[in-house]
């Protein structure tokens, strides 16, 4: 189960910031290996702050062993063929590390592994971050010799991730008052990307654009909304509008009411616990508006079937030979790239990690 991951303790946030900042996938940086330390010393103080204010730490790795264990007892039933199955979290910047991950999963033996993106939509900084790290190590032989790999690379449309959102939409919606239900702005907030990224012919604004009409569509259409971006950092242009901005201009144009959708997550983390929920709900609250936010997936017993689901149709399709180790549309390169790393890392990929 590939993610970003999060410090679970205060004491954490300088090596997640550390490594984050060394990742060129999502962050290239000039004289990356020695401005990362720096930015993440500079940038540490204010972030141990924020993981403070949210509880002490970030509750992903949590949530994400709760979804895979959740998933991987459905998946014993639904897929018995290739069981016992069993989840492992490859954390991108925080412990579990894929290195780690990769030493454990050598000492299991493990012999046959499916890479799961826990981002619903695709984007070369996250997914492709996450799988192009499983690729080194895999290379490098730290998962074992002779693994056989395949890659869950997307599900941002899946019916049973719509549902579990439209769900929590819907619970949010009930908070307000009857006469004003139907008026409320349902804003869903992704994490935003650079536009040179966007440009570069990355699919995230797409896909994340296509579960966001996926999600109207299950709720009838019956309130406005928008999507909107939110987690800009630095002075370069970035998708917009920024969720900050939206509700100001929302109160500005006289909106009373408004849904916060946190559409790209799968877990609450600094983004929804800090951001959404200590930031945006209070900037709205404090200009007049009425605003409430649609709970993270977590627990949800709808999402957790729907992970076990989208496994178990991946494994039933592989070892049928409808589909091979990767997706059509993971293969496909961005037309802008430029990272050899991402054209080795599907070949391989495509090859069965191999």
């Amino acid at each position: 189960m590939l993610n970003m991951g999060g410090p679970s303790t205060v004491a954490e946030t300088y090596d997640f910031l550390k490594n984050l900042f060394l990742d060129g996938d999502l962050i290239p940086l000039p004289f990356q290996r020695y401005a990362a330390p720096i930015i993440a010393k500079r940038r540490t103080p204010q972030i141990e702050q924020q993981y403070t204010d949210i509880g002490g730490g970030s509750p992903i790795l949590k949530y994400t062993r709760m979804q895979g264990e959740g998933m991987a007892k459905l998946l014993d039933e639904l897929h018995p063929e290739t069981a016992p199955h069993k989840a492992y979290v490859a954390f991108r910047y925080a412990n579990p590390l894929t290195a780690d991950t990769a030493r454990e999963m050598r000492e299991d033996g493990v012999k046959r592994a499916v890479a799961f993106t826990q981002y619903p939509q695709y984007s070369c900084s996250t997914t492709g971050s996450s799988l192009n790290e499983l690729y080194r190590q895999g290379r490098g032989k730290e998962f074992g010799n002779e693994v056989e790999w395949s890659v869950i690379d997307r599900w941002g449309t899946h019916p049973g991730f719509i549902e579990a959102v439209a769900q929590n939409v819907e619970n949010a919606l009930a908070k307000f008052h009857p006469s004003d239900r139907d008026d409320a702005v349902i804003l869903f907030s992704a994490h935003s990307l650079p536009m040179s990224v966007v440009n570069r012919g990355d699919p995230y604004v797409l896909e994340v654009s296509a579960s966001v009409a996926a999600v109207m569509e299950r709720l009838k259409h019956r309130n406005p909304y928008r999507l909107v971006w939110q987690s800009q950092v630095g002075p370069s242009a970035w998708m917009g509008p920024q969720t900050s901005d939206a509700i100001k201009g929302l109160a500005r144009l006289g909106q009373k009411q408004v849904v916060l959708v946190p559409i790209a997550f799968t877990s609450d983390h600094i983004e929804t616990l800090y951001e959404l929920d200590l930031e945006y709900v209070k900037e709205g609250r404090e200009l007049g508006m009425e605003v409430h936010r649609a709970e993270s997936l977590n627990g949800s017993p709808v999402f957790i079937r729907a992970l076990a689901d989208i496994a178990a149709k991946h494994l039933s399709d592989y070892g049928a030979g409808r589909i091979g180790p990767t997706s059509v549309q993971l293969g496909l390169r961005c037309p802008g790239c430029t990272n050899a790393t991402c054209g080795s890392q599907k070949t391989w990929f495509e090859r069965g990690g191999r």
